[in-house]
């Protein structure tokens, strides 16, 4: 729904990129009326069904972010280079709306959830970015990459970095057992790397595979904080075991 909008908005500006413009609304396969239908029959019974069939909160999470995709990204983008981090916040919600709907809270696991795929974008698209800056450039886009070409590669190895980062967090929240990290730890000292020859390189080799890594690095990180993940049932004997100790303890006191 969000991209169909997306799309809709942005025919001026796809028809002067290489990379858009044989999308099917700019070379006119599509009606502009059509593809907001499609939208609209994706996004109404989409939230409909999360509210209805899983929860409202998951509902809610799934229409605020069509509304920050479509209303303050797409337009951001020939605006600001603040576009990249809400377009990072974009893609960290699918993942928080999928602990949400298990959980039915928005508690640690979602937002280290969120926070993972937060710090990843960025040196997904700023690796990216760079190859299409004569790209983004004709189509009036304002983006790291454009405009601040220093800047675009310092948060790309910030972000590297900060996958380790929250790596180790996730057993100090009891989401993971602490075999996480360690496990996750060459993976992302090889993202860190390629991010930190991106930052010292600064060419279409480097930006390159630092992209192609990012492609693999996500599925393998989330495989592995699964196959390390705290059952809900340790969880639960825990939480059984400290109720156990504290009621005993409420008897030795009273008299």
């Amino acid at each position: 729904s969000s991209s169909s909008l997306l799309q809709f908005f942005e025919v001026p500006f796809d028809s002067n990129m290489n990379r858009t413009k044989n999308r099917p609304l700019v070379r006119g396969q599509i009606s502009p009326l059509l593809a907001v239908c499609f939208a609209a029959s994706c996004g109404v019974p989409g939230i409909a069904l999360l509210t209805l069939g899983v929860n409202p909160l998951t509902g809610a999470l799934g229409a605020f972010n069509i509304f920050l995709y479509t209303c303050c990204y797409t337009p951001m983008k020939r605006m600001s280079i603040a576009n990249t981090w809400v377009g990072a916040v974009v893609g960290a919600i699918p993942p928080v709306m999928g602990w949400t709907a298990a959980t039915g809270s928005l508690d640690a696991g979602a937002l280290l959830l969120g926070g993972i795929l937060y710090s990843w974008q960025f040196p997904h698209f700023n690796a990216l970015s760079w190859g299409l800056r004569e790209d983004y450039s004709r189509g009036g886009y304002c983006m790291m990459s454009v405009t601040h070409p220093g800047l675009c590669r310092r948060v790309a190895l910030r972000h590297c970095l900060a996958l380790i980062g929250l790596s180790t967090v996730a057993p100090v929240l009891d989401i993971t057992t602490w075999t996480f990290p360690i496990v996750s730890l060459p993976i992302n000292l090889y993202i860190s790397y390629l991010g930190f020859r991106f930052y010292r390189d600064a060419d279409r080799s480097s930006s390159r595979k630092l992209f192609f890594c990012s492609l693999w690095h996500l599925p393998m990180l989330l495989l592995v904080m699964f196959t390390c993940k705290k059952s809900f049932l340790e969880k639960e004997d825990k939480g059984d075991l400290l109720s156990e100790s504290h009621g005993r303890a409420m008897e030795i006191r009273l008299p």
